[in-house]
């Protein structure tokens, strides 16, 4: 497969930031550094991929806190989340405040995502797809070659996002994942925003709360 991918568990939430790369030209991308920047670096360094950009699923401090130190430290641009995610990123001073984290900046990103917009990872092709109901700009990200989706809030193994913050909608939240994510196929491996991978597949069997059983009933 041309994409391999790293988990760097990050912050007080352990939130599973991701770093991405394609095999054949050594590009990378991170994926949600919400903090404990030398920690990335060093899952780069030891991974000796070159570091070209970041990606945002959304902009809860957990996810966002580290992106604009980052972005300044290493020139990198930001790429996502969608733009009604703007409630959330230019919140992250206070939100860094209120959950005790180390303080953090807002920032503008490089490039603001749309469904079925595609981010490139050097040879890697990374479909968007805007899975509001978590938050409302709230973005998922899938090779569809190569069968992975990094999901971040949306959908967990056993579980679900919260929605119970401000502009969570749970029925927007339902939707995204089986009308939005299900028709890509029970084979795709996800990396969720916490805890273990899964696959759609064993989601729609067992998860309690979308499961096709769930969900008939």
């Amino acid at each position: 497969m041309p994409i391999k991918a790293s988990i760097i568990p990050v912050t007080a939430f352990q939130q599973n930031c991701s770093l991405i790369w394609c095999e054949e030209t050594k590009d990378a991308a991170v994926v949600d550094p919400g903090g404990d920047l030398a920690l990335i670096e060093k899952a780069v360094e030891e991974a000796g991929v070159n570091l070209t950009q970041i990606l945002l699923t959304h902009g809860h401090i957990d996810h966002a806190g580290g992106t604009a130190e980052l972005a300044e430290k290493r020139d990198l641009p930001i790429i996502g989340p969608q733009e009604d995610e703007k409630f959330w990123i230019d919140q992250l001073e206070d939100q860094a405040t209120m959950f005790n984290f180390t303080p953090s900046k807002s920032f503008e990103p490089t490039r603001w995502l749309n469904d079925d917009d595609e981010v490139k990872v050097g040879n890697v092709a990374l479909k968007v797809v805007h899975c509001p109901g978590h938050t409302p700009g709230h973005v998922v990200f899938i090779s569809e070659e190569d069968k992975l989706a990094i999901v971040g809030d949306v959908l967990f193994q056993g579980s679900i996002g919260r929605t119970d913050f401000p502009k969570g909608n749970h029925e927007d939240l339902i939707n995204s994942i089986t009308q939005k994510l299900w028709p890509f196929g029970d084979d795709i491996v996800f990396i969720p925003g916490h805890g273990q991978l899964s696959t759609f597949g064993d989601e729609r069997k067992t998860n309690p709360f979308v499961s096709d059983r769930a969900l008939a009933g």
